[in-house]
Order: structure tokens, then sequence, then C-alpha cells
């Protein structure tokens, strides 16, 4: 709580007061003996605050006194990285720029050194009165040896969510009307999981979810957070992204609603509806408007600890998910503590363990928590001061709810146990909304530039610490993973709640109260992105003179189509009255242009200008001397970045991803040594920005393009610049498409070699070689998943792609010299592509053989696609077990018959623009149509009719049942579908 932000911000306070440079600057200022007296006075209270973190939960004193203490840090923070500011300019800019008027020019630096001292004096003696008078308000608190942590809990990733214990009545039941076709009314039934917060509605429903039988029953799968705000649009534009690979814009909920009815008609699908707060029914019937499309036996999971709403859909006997039984609780608890799940290997722990798991009610996810605090601490005596806690007895829930109460000593006990840095990190997801999606590169990247990532070992990047920091939160359950989206997190509401009691009065999310509140005491404040950001809502924040982070946040995954309007006037008349920001987004704002008043953000460490229309930066970005995160990323008419550019020496992240307007970089960006992420190098010729710039850049890493490289004279430069992409995850090398050097292409792609360890993804464009490089295709590159070859067009053969160990999808495009593809994918007879799932080939105008020798090849490809290969006559492959969704437009129809004799698993066939198509074709070919369910024909004129009489196409279809077909831009659905 309270002392752990105090502990961490004084932290900060020493660390800057040690540092050399800093000390150095201060004596020119005569100000090092000022900071001395205010660094012995801070350095007799953080002596007090391991006896405060021990009272601060029972005793409203010592919260109290620990909150003036936090505020007193914060101030103090903010005139040290004043000073440390004004050193750093100092040593960036010329004298000559030191300043613009020719009197100022005049004055000797030992008087204006003297008019900084002047100013810097007396809130240094001031800061250090009022620590003084904070120290004579000690409410009790003595100097206590503090007993270290232990957090050394190496690389430990947290237990599978699929580890569900006990439930196996619940389980079995639900999976059977899950699988079973029971009456309904309706097209779909609804299936509720009803109980308090923590019991584990939501593990059982992902562990239903992801049930194989499950997921192999049902077409479409779509899982929905829903929580606090039921917005229909937002609930229906989720699950639509769910069940189509389209991103299309709707004008409003009825065209969208009308979307989502033809992606669901008439297919069998499974929707979770996760945490259900709604009582109103009407909102509940407009919501399911779509749903009564789908296939009869369509189900609708609802996990709520509300029984209103089922109630007027019918349940009337609502079975609850109660807490676990002793004997399940206890085998849960041991998994998260012992790594097993009982208690044989330590059974002088099992009594204890037995007090602990009735202490958390029995429910799982206090289980989980009390559990991974004591992961792998098997001394009874750290047990014994788990089960003696004051926390258990603690009263200071205030008037939160009963599922809040019933869970906070655990919650608050398991948080209680962390370091003071991850207590701080925690509490700072305060600002982020229940069912918000962390991204965890973006969250590290906040805590950065908010301080809160200490130098704790000079051979660890600030950057990998904050991944170990979440890692660690995530191992013991203040984060899961998401159900949709392998790469992000969610946090459970209980936990959401958590972290906003701990944050307490420094940290704000808006709820429209705003306007009544002190926002004076406010550091951090995050605000809904809503579509219209008006003036008046944000007028208050000029009272908040020492916010430090300013964030929009947004539940869900925005869409592009989504447009966010920002008020100007907030720009031009707020931000100048926040001296003090350190965190700035205004991401998916429409706003054209960036205020001048941006430069007098003297303080900004993270500025987040992604998916905006600005066109440039202004100058002054150059006077952000802090700066350590620039996104600019998806800013479409962004054209050029200023000179100034180059005096950003703290920058660390710059994510200039998809900004096609962009075509220079500034000269000299490579002697921003701090870079670690760099997402895009624009080559130029005729003395413009050069590969060799970035010799000194040894930290690079996750995603980059490096574009314009036919403008490279020689191979050379590309060793001279010594380019290290060792922890380049994601690499794009690309030529303009005009005529090259063939090869000299070769050597400089041998040359662009990236460290095999961490590439999950390359593409090449317009490449100029006749023949690619060894490494692309080696079998070192055990983590490559998505390899894309595009435009190159003098390419006679494919690189030997086919031992790639992990290579899920491969796309080869307009390679126009390719004429057969046989051993070129691999010269092995074993398994070739053992993991690839989707196969692209793309205008391959030459294209002619397809053959291989392998025994096994393509065991797991699942979606093959083959557009505008004219000439591609002899197809020969043995055979396509996994195969699901097989694609074929403009080829002949030699083609189609060799695919879909090899690939009779095929669901769903579409064919368009098939050259030779005719009926005797056609009859040779749905012959091999046992497993399709889905057919789209387009543009196959020579065909008359799809079946020879109706007997026969009343027997296909009886024997499909539910075959679809699709001709040209009509879809119908014969008899028997």
């Amino acid at each position: 709580m309270a002392e752990a932000a105090a502990a961490a911000l004084v932290k900060v306070i020493f660390e800057k007061l040690a540092d050399e440079a800093f000390k150095k600057y201060a004596r020119s200022l005569n100000i090092h003996s000022e900071l001395k007296q205010l660094g012995s006075t801070l350095s007799q209270i953080q002596a007090l605050l391991n006896d405060a973190s021990h009272k601060e939960i029972t005793d409203e004193s010592v919260r109290l006194w620990l909150n003036s203490l936090q505020h007193l840090a914060y101030d103090i923070d903010d005139v040290l990285d004043d000073v440390a500011t004004e050193a750093m300019q100092r040593e960036l800019t010329p004298e000559s720029e030191a300043s613009t008027s020719m009197v100022r020019k005049l004055i000797p630096t030992c008087c204006t050194n003297f008019s900084l001292s002047h100013r810097l004096s007396p809130k240094l003696d001031s800061m250090t009165t009022r620590l003084q008078h904070l120290q004579k308000q000690n409410p009790g608190l003595i100097v206590k040896g503090e007993k270290p942590k232990n957090n050394n809990r190496g690389n430990e990733t947290s237990l599978l969510e699929s580890d569900v214990i006990g439930r196996e009545i619940e389980k079995e039941k639900l999976l059977n009307k899950l699988l079973q076709d029971e009456p309904s009314k309706e097209n779909f039934s609804v299936l509720p999981i009803v109980g308090m917060g923590g019991v584990g509605k939501t593990i059982l429903a992902r562990f239903l979810y992801n049930d194989a039988q499950v997921k192999g029953r049902f077409e479409l799968h779509a899982w929905v957070c829903v929580s606090d705000d039921f917005d229909i649009s937002k609930i229906t534009k989720t699950i639509f992204q769910a069940v189509s690979d389209e991103n299309k814009e709707f004008a409003d909920l009825n065209q969208l609603q009308v979307a989502l009815k033809e992606k669901l008609k008439e297919k069998w699908f499974l929707l979770v509806l996760d945490d259900v707060w709604h009582e109103n029914f009407n909102d509940w019937e407009n919501l399911v408007l779509p749903f009564h499309s789908g296939a009869r036996g369509s189900k609708v999971i609802m996990t709520s600890r509300k029984e209103q709403l089922l109630k007027m859909l019918g349940f009337d006997n609502l079975d609850r998910l109660e807490t676990l039984s002793s004997e399940d609780a206890l085998s849960l608890f041991a998994l998260h503590a012992l790594g097993v799940d009982n208690f044989d290997s330590h059974p002088t722990l099992r009594p204890k363990g037995e007090r602990i798991v009735e202490k958390c009610g029995r429910l799982p996810l206090a289980l989980k928590a009390i559990g991974r605090l004591l992961r792998a601490k098997t001394d009874e005596e750290k047990w014994d001061e788990v089960l003696n806690s004051k926390i258990w007895d603690s009263k200071s829930v205030g008037d939160l709810s009963a599922d809040w109460k019933a869970i906070f000593p655990a919650l608050m006990l398991s948080y209680h146990e962390l370091s003071s840095n991850l207590k701080r990190l925690f509490a700072y997801c305060s600002l982020f909304p229940k069912d918000f999606l962390f991204d965890k590169k973006e969250l590290v990247l906040l805590w950065l530039a908010e301080g809160f990532l200490y130098k704790s070992n000079a051979a660890k990047s600030l950057e990998r610490l904050g991944n170990e920091y979440f890692e660690e939160l995530l191992s013991r359950s203040f984060f899961q993973q998401s159900p949709n989206e392998e790469q992000l997190f969610v946090m459970h509401d209980l936990m959401n709640d958590l972290a906003t009691f701990v944050a307490g009065e420094f940290f704000s999310r808006d709820d429209n109260r705003m306007a009544t509140e002190d926002l004076a005491k406010y550091r951090h404040m995050s605000f809904i992105r809503d579509e219209y950001v008006a003036y008046h809502k944000f007028e208050a924040f000029k009272r908040a003179k020492g916010l430090r982070t300013l964030l929009p946040v947004y539940v869900g995954v925005d869409q592009w189509w989504d447009h966010f309007y920002l008020s100007s006037k907030i720009l031009v008349d707020l931000l100048p009255e926040l001296p003090l920001l350190r965190v700035l987004s205004l991401s998916r704002f429409s706003i054209s242009e960036v205020p001048n008043s941006i430069g007098s953000l003297k303080h900004l460490r993270y500025l987040n200008l992604s998916k905006t229309d600005i066109k440039e930066l202004p100058d002054n970005v150059g006077n952000l001397y802090n700066l350590e995160t620039l996104i600019v990323f998806g800013c479409k008419s962004l054209t050029k970045l200023p000179k100034s550019f180059l005096k950003l020496k703290k920058l660390r992240h710059f994510d200039m991803r998809d900004t096609p307007c962009l075509k220079k970089l500034p000269l000299g960006i490579g002697e921003l040594k701090s870079l670690q992420t760099l997402t895009k190098i624009i080559i130029e010729g005729h003395g413009g920005f050069a590969l060799t710039e970035l010799k000194v850049l040894k930290d690079l890493h996750g995603e980059i393009s490096i574009e314009g490289l036919d403008k490279v004279q020689s191979s050379m430069h590309v060793r001279e610049a010594n380019l290290s992409l060792k922890g380049i995850d994601k690499l794009e090398l690309k030529w303009d498409d005009v005529s090259g050097r063939e090869t000299l292409e070769k050597e400089i792609l041998n040359e662009l070699k990236p460290h095999s360890d961490k590439l999950k993804m390359l593409e090449v464009k317009y490449y100029k070689g006749i023949e690619f490089p060894n490494w692309v295709g080696d079998p070192s590159f055990h983590q490559l998943v998505h390899v894309s070859l595009r435009g190159c067009r003098k390419c006679t053969s494919l690189p030997l792609l086919g031992q790639l160990p992990a290579l899920k999808e491969l796309l080869i495009q307009g390679m126009d010299d390719v004429k057969v593809i046989s051993l070129e994918l691999s010269r092995s007879t074993d398994v070739t592509f053992p993991s690839l799932k989707i196969l692209r080939f793309e205008d391959m105008s030459s294209w002619k053989v397809w053959s291989t020798n392998s025994e096994v090849m393509f065991p797991r490809l699942r979606e093959l696609q083959i557009k505008r290969c004219p000439n591609l006559i002899d197809v020969s492959l043995e055979a396509l077990p996994s195969l699901r969704v097989l694609r074929i437009e403009g080829c002949g129809e030699s083609v189609l018959r060799s695919l879909v004799q090899a690939a009779s698993s095929t669901t769903k066939l579409e064919i368009e623009s098939i050259l030779g198509l005719t009926d005797e074709v056609w009859r040779g070919v749905i012959v091999n149509f046992g497993a399709v369910e889905e057919l789209c024909i387009q543009n196959c004129d020579e065909i008359r009719y799809l079946w020879e009489s109706d007997a026969e196409a009343s027997k296909v279809l009886e024997r499909k049942g539910r075959m679809r077909i699709t001709l040209g831009a009509t879809s119908y659905h014969p008899l028997g579908s």
C-alpha cells in the first residue's frame, strides 16, 4: 500500500542523489549542502518504513503519515528531475544556442548558475523542513531491521489454467449439455455458471471452451469479457471479429448485427459471455438478435455473479457454483504451493495447509494466490507467518462487495508479501479498467517511463528487469493469460479491485467524478477513450499540477475502423498546465498536428501518438531531453521528422511501423546510443542516410524493417555497419522494385543474417538475386514461424525451407522466374514442413511443375491457397491429410483435380476463374467431396450444372446434411442443407 510506494520513491531519490554526474552539477550550482541535508533527513525517515509496512493495514494514523511522506517524495523527485534535466540541457545545447537573448549571452556562466541556485535553494530548504516536520509527527514507528523477502523465483512460469481440480460433477454435467442436443425453443441455448467472485467460474468456462470434443463440435467460437459495461455494440463487434477474418466498418449497430447474423447463419457456434453483471432483459434480447440465425444446437455459456437476468431467461432453479470441497481445495492449494496436489512429501505442513485453506474460504482464486506466495517455501516458520498474519483479521475493506470482503484477506496477504517494487507496479495497474487486455511490452514501457524500474543489475537492461517483474506477478496470479489473445493478459476483476484499493489517493481512473474531487492530490490519471472527448470533461484537470500520467484506455481490442475525436482545446489549453507529465498518450485520436506546447513537457518520458493523423512533429520535440519512448506507429500521414530529433539522447524505443509516407530518417540517428527499438531503417543514396550510420547501435531488438537495400553500394558497407540483429524477432528486408545487381544483392542479403535463436518472422521483398544465401531456411532458425517472399522476380528457385521446425505460415508471391518447385523446398526425404499450417502461392507466372519425393510432406497443413498461377499444370502431391481449406484462383483445371484428390479431408473449397473446368472435368472433381461442407464457385462459366440429376443432388445433400453452396455473389442452401 502506501509504504511500498513511499519506499520505492525514496529509493529513486537516493539513486539520483548518488549519481556522480548529478553530484558534479549540484556542486557547480552550490546546492550540494542542501541536498546532503535533505538526504540525511530522508535517510532517517527511510529507516522507519519497515515498521510502517507491518502497521499501516491496522493503524490509520500510520497510513495517513505514509501518504504525506509519499506526496513529499513525489515533490522532491520532481525537483531533482528538474536539476538533472537542466544539467542535460546544458550538456547538449551549444553555447551559441544556450539563449536567444544577446543580453543573456553577455552574462557569465557563474551568474546564470547563481540564478538557478537562487531558485532551487529555497525549494530544497522547504522540503527538508517538511521532512523534519514529518519526522516529528512519527506515529509510533521504530527502526527495525528488515527481513529481506525471498523473491528468487527464477524463471518460474504460471501454472496452466487447465489444471481444474475438483468440479468433476460440474464439468461432466456441463460437457453433456454442450455435446448433446437438448430441446430448446430457440436455435441456441444458454448454459449458466453462477457463483461468487473468485469461486472459479471463468476457469471452468475456459476448460469447457478449450475441450477437444467441444472444439470439434462447434464451427464458430468466440469469447467475450462483459463485466460492468454491457455495451451491445462493443460485445457484438468482438463476437463478429472472432468468427470472421474480415475488417469491416459499420455505420451503426443494425449493420453490425446484420453482418453477424450472416456469419452465424446455419452454423453451430459456441459463445462465452464471461462475467455478466447486467440485469436488463430488453438489452439481452437486443444483443441476441443475430444468434437466432445459427444452427439449432448452438450454445452460449454465461458466467455471472448475478441471478436476476438468468431468472428472467427462465432459470428458476440455478445450480450455483459453490466453494471447493475441503479435500479438493487442499489439493489445489498444494499444487500451487508445492508443485504437486498432495502433502505426501511434506506431511508436517498438511495441518497448516488445512487451516490456510479454511482461512481462504476454499475459494480457488485465494488458494492460488496464497499457494503461489508459498511456492517452494517448505520451512514451517514461513507457513506459520502466513497463518498468524494480522491481515486475516483486517477490517479495512470499506463498503465493498460481499465477494470482495470474503476474499480480501487472502489477496491482501499475497500482495503484502510482494517486494516494494512489485507492489508499486501492481498498484499502477489500477489505471486500467476491468477486462482490459494488457500487452506486456507496452506495460513495461509505461513502468519504465514512470521511473519504477531501477538499475539493480548493471548487466541487465531495465526492460528485461520489467519483463521479469511482470512474469513474477503472472506467476503469483496477479495476471492471467487472456482466453482469446495468446499474447495478451487480463487481470481478474477482484485483483483489479485490489489494485484500486492499494493504489490509494495517488491514482485515479476516470469514472465521471473528476469535477467533484480534489484533483491536486493525483499523480496518475487515466480516462476511457470515448468516441468524442470534450474539453469540459478535462477542464478540472488543470488543478492536477503534479500530474505525471495522462493515459487514455480502452476495453477490448481496438478495430482499425474505430475513430476517436479529442477537443483541440485540450491540447492547446490543458497540456501547458501539466508541466510534470512523464507519460502522455494521444493514441487513436483524430488529431492532425502536435501542439508546440509539447516541447515544454521537459519531464516527459513516454509519448504515444500512434494511429493519429499527424503529418510531422514540431521542431521543439528535441527539447524533450528525458524522452525514452516515442510511438508513431500507424501514423499514415507522417512525412518527416525534425532535425532536433538528434537531441533525444535518452530515446530507447522509437516505433514507426506502418508509416508509409515517412521516406527519410534524420542524419545522425545512429548517434542515439540508447536506442533498443528502431522499427524502420530507410537507406538513402547521394549523401542521405547510410546503413553505416548504425554501427554503434548494439542493443536493437524486437521488430525491424530495412528499406532501400538497393541503395547499398557494397556488401562491405553492411559489414562495416556491423548491424546487430541478435535481438531481432521480426525482420523485413526490402529492396525497391527496380532493376538490381544480382551478385551484389546476394552478398548483401548474406551479410544481413540475423541471430537464429530469436527470429520468428522473416519477410523479403523485391530481392534481385538469382538464388538465396544458405542461411534462408537453415533449420537452426528453430523459432521461425512466418516466412514471406514477395516480388523476388529474378530468383529461379526457392530456398530450402522444408526443415524449419517451427514454420507455420509461408507465403510465396511474384517469383516470376520460378518454373519448377520440387526438392527446392527440402533436400531431405524426412518429414518436410513438420509444423506448416498455412501455405500460399500467388502470382507465379512461370510456375509449371510442383512435385516432391518426400515420404511425408505437410502433415499439419490446414490451409492451401494458389492464386494466379496460370501455367501450373503438373501437381503431384501424395497426400494432404490435415487440409481443411483449399482456395484455387486463376489456375488450370489440372491443379484443381490433383489437389482435391490429395486433400480428401477438405471441408471448405473455394474456386474462382478455373481454366478448362467443364462439366466433364467437374464430374471427376465432385467424387472427392466426401468431407466438403462449404463450397464457393465464382467465374467458372464452363460449368452448366453441379450435379447430373436431381436424384444425385438430393443424394449428396442428404449425405452431407449441412453443405453450404455459394455461386458468384448469390448464396443459397439446397434442399437438405
